[in-house]
This record gives C-alpha cells, structure tokens and sequence, in this order.
C-alpha cells in the first residue's frame, strides 16, 4: 500500500522529521510534487539537516527514495544538496532513483519568478523566488523541460528556445539579469545529474508495490496552500493534498493506505495571505522565539497564531485523514492559557466552521475556546500518560472535534521527542 504524510496547515509543520520517524516501516519514501521552495529539518544524534527536494527517508540505508513526476526539480539546488550530505556517507546513487518525467527548473525561472513579484508590489504573493511557478506554469503550457530531456541531443537547442521566451518577457518587464554564471552553474549540475539514476517512477513504485512493498509518499508544503482548494492565490503552484499523489507518482487510488495528516500545536504562514487566527502581537513573537519559527528554506520569520479547527477539519475531510500526528506541542509549554479557533464570524454575523470561498477578501472573526496551560517541560516523556492532565485534555477535545485519532504526539525536535500513542 502507499501511506501518505502531509501537512494540514500552511506548510511547515514538521514533515521531515515525522517521515525520518516513519521511515524504517517502509522501503519506499517518495515525494511527490513540490520543489526546493520545501524544507523538511531532520534532528538526530546532535545532528539538523535540512533536506529540500531529496526525500526525507534518505538517512534510511536501507530505503529507497524516489523524487517523482509531480516534482519540479532544480539541478543546482539538487547539486548542493547531495554535496551537503557528503559527511553522512550515504549511497544516493543506489538509494535515490529521480523520474525523467520531472520538470527542471532552469535559470530563468528564477528570474521570472522575482520579475513577476517585484510587478505585484504591494499585492505580492509572498513566493520563495525559486522559480517553483513559473517552472509549473511551463509544464502546463506544455513547453517546459523535463529531466529525461537532458540526455536528449537536441537539449541545448530546447532550452535556448525557452529561454528565449523567458527573455521577452523579463525584458518586457525592464528586469536586469546576467545568466552568464548562472547558466555555467546551470550546466554543470546537469552533467552530476546524469551520473544519477534517472528512470521511469512510475513503473518502479508500482513493481515496489506488486512486490509487497510499503510506500510512503511524502508531502510538501501544506493543504492550505493547495492551487485549488487553499488561500487563492496566496498558495503554492501544485496539489499539497492527497490527490497529488496519484498524479504526482502515478499511482492508482486504490492503492493509498493510511493518510498521515500532520499539524502543529498552533499556525504558522511563512509570507502574504489570509490568517485568521494570527497573533501580530508579543505573544505571537514569542510562540515564534519558542518554536523557531523562521523558514527552513529561506530563513523568514513565519507569522504565527491560535490553532484554526475550521481550517484543520477542512484539510482533513480533503485528504480523507486517517491518523493526525501533533507537531511542536512543547512551544506552547510556557502558556498558562492556550485558545483553539472553533469557529468563525463572518462580516454579516453569521458563525460557520466551514472555509468561505473569498477568505483573502473577507475579516472573519474567529471564535474562541480557551484551555488551561500544561505550563510545564515535557522532556523526557515518551508515553501519553506521563503527560500533564491539562495536555491530555487538550488532545482528547481535538480528537473528539476533528474526529480521527492522534497518534502521534511530538514533544521536540529530535527524531527520539516523540510520543506514540
């Protein structure tokens, strides 16, 4: 069966860490759309790694990670990141396979992508700048360029046509640039990515599969973020949700298994877009010390706020939820008071749990439920019943409100700070 283990929230709720976890339960971990505008943290033995387009079971000797279809890849980022894992001794060239069906992000996607925002101004999106849309935008056009192209004899010819494209277009918007290092970075990338093993996915996720083997497919992002059903168009350019998958790795419905749903203790969003529950206050500035809140990609503060019932009861019926996992519980450990949004107030005075359609353009009031704190450390605790009375019934209200049990509970960073219930 395939597993899927995505994020609920607005991204950043702790992926990687709960796949590292996972991972020795399977022989496949795949990730399925996304690119390196992802990253997923590691914490092990003193060691943090974080990890942007490789699959998060890679630090598993004996699992095989696969980047699928759904992925946009960028051979320069990719190059520094099997650099960066040098000192771990790992085989990626045995145990990382990367569909040739992957679209490749190239030089002047990044361009494009800063060109499009600065023209936004004071409406932009908040994008990481890594060319993740406009790479996505050219595979919809059908004129982008996949990595099983690169071996082709006519690449170099291909990729001048795109970038003349992308050239009319950035001229058009009077946006300076150089390509000349980018591209010889460009180049080189590609020729380390040839020394790797480039296959059809498809096929060896499904022969996994008919072979008996577990597959875990790993998410990136989050479902609110989603290009259809998240905060339009303050969302990513892919499907985060569970559908994703079966396009992503080309794998059939019937073959997902258990729908591992993760979520913080709280919210956070990294850039622009709606938050209902936000806490642009010292409260919010100090959950965002506590928590570390600030991008594993790019290193910006994340904004944070009150966890949002509405929103996580509407990312688990999406994703047909099975299990929840509970991420960074023990960032809210100095509270003597902790609120959970149950519902919202619309403009007109109507109270809903459901997400309206024009949350970018609507103030909703959120409603709240106030918990007594655990104020207290969790260190050390491995079971649910050494946890404090005031955490253990915070965990039961959610799973009696969102109805799907949380099976997970993650009391810090490190791989070992977890609770399994």
């Amino acid at each position: 069966m395939v597993d899927i283990l995505l994020g609920l929230q607005w991204g950043d709720e702790g992926k990687g860490k709960i796949v590292d976890v996972l991972a020795p339960d399977y022989q496949v971990v795949a990730r399925f759309q996304g690119g390196p505008n992802a990253g997923h943290t590691l914490e092990f033995n003193g060691n943090k790694h974080v990890l942007h387009q490789i699959p998060s079971g890679v630090f598993r000797t004996d699992c095989l990670n696969i980047i699928g279809n759904g992925v946009v890849l960028d051979p320069i980022i990719f190059k520094k990141e099997i650099d960066g894992l040098g000192k771990y001794n790992l085989d990626l060239k045995k145990n990382l396979v990367i569909s040739k069906k992957t679209a490749i992000i190239i030089p002047t996607h990044r361009l494009l992508d800063a060109a499009y925002e600065k023209a936004k101004g004071d409406a932009k999106i908040g994008s990481t700048l890594k060319g993740i849309g406009p790479a996505y935008s050219d595979k919809v056009a059908r004129q982008g360029l996949r990595l099983g192209d690169i071996i082709s004899p006519n690449f170099t010819e291909r990729y001048k046509a795109l970038v003349a494209k992308h050239t009319q277009i950035l001229d058009f918007h009077n946006f300076e640039y150089d390509l000349t290092e980018a591209e010889k970075e460009f180049f080189a990338a590609l020729e380390f990515l040839k020394e790797f093993n480039l296959q059809d996915t498809e096929y060896v996720v499904n022969q996994s599969l008919k072979d008996g083997q577990k597959v875990l497919a790993e998410g990136a992002q989050g479902s609110l973020l989603d290009i259809d059903f998240g905060s339009y168009p303050f969302v990513t350019s892919s499907n985060t949700t569970a559908a994703g998958v079966c396009s992503g790795l080309g794998v059939a419905p019937n073959t997902v298994g258990e729908v591992y749903g993760i979520f913080k203790a709280y919210c956070t969003r990294v850039g622009s877009g709606p938050f209902p529950t936000e806490l642009d206050n010292e409260l919010g500035e100090k959950i965002r010390q506590e928590g570390r809140e600030f991008g594993a990609t790019t290193g910006r503060a994340r904004r944070t706020g009150w966890l949002d019932l509405p929103a996580l009861k509407y990312s688990i019926m999406l994703n047909g939820v099975t299990q929840l996992i509970m991420m960074k519980v023990d960032v809210l450990n100095f509270l003597d008071e902790v609120n959970v949004c149950t519902h919202y107030r619309l403009p007109d005075g109507t109270v809903t749990e459901q997400m309206p359609f024009d949350l970018t353009d609507t103030d909703v009031e959120p409603i709240y439920k106030t918990f007594k704190g655990w104020a207290c450390s969790l260190e050390g605790m491995r079971k649910f019943d050494q946890i404090p009375a005031e955490l253990a019934d915070y965990v039961t209200y959610l799973e009696t409100e969102l109805q799907v049990p949380i099976s997970f509970i993650s009391t810090g960073p490190d791989r070992e700070e977890i609770i399994l219930r």
